[in-house]
């Protein structure tokens, strides 16, 4: 038997990547962006709308594997634009509570259809919070 489960819910994408694979203690979350959580349609807004809706798809898919944004160690964000990094470092606690996960934000690479995207990898075995 191997160490590896796809989630296959939570937020669904029409792309061809699984929402998330947890291997052995690890779950690896695809990217995810302000998309219809049911039918992967992009869902245009402003900034923090895309954020929020981005957050919220990633939550949904950690719960589907038993996990929460707690279980987060590391986190990877895709900023569309340097302007929106103040309103980014503002949100990102309300969703990411101390000690944070380890992050890298990476801006100007989302092209002309996103404003935000992020992924994480969780572990599945404790919360940062319980972390020594």
């Amino acid at each position: 038997m191997t160490d590896l489960k796809i989630i296959d819910a939570g937020a669904r994408s029409h792309l061809p990547f699984s929402p998330a694979i947890v291997a052995g203690d690890l779950m690896f979350v695809s990217g995810q962006a302000s998309v219809d959580a049911e039918t992967g349609a992009i869902i245009t807004d402003s900034f923090e709308g895309e954020m929020r809706r981005s957050i919220a798809n990633l939550k949904a898919i950690l719960e589907a594997g038993g996990l929460s944004l707690d279980h987060v160690v590391n986190v990877k964000s895709y900023v569309a634009d340097e302007a929106y990094l103040a309103l980014y470092n503002r949100i990102y606690p309300e969703y990411f509570a101390q000690p944070a996960p380890s992050r890298s934000t990476i801006v100007g690479v989302l092209g002309t259809k996103l404003k935000f995207e992020l992924d994480c990898v969780a572990y599945t075995r404790a919360t940062r919070q319980q972390a020594g």
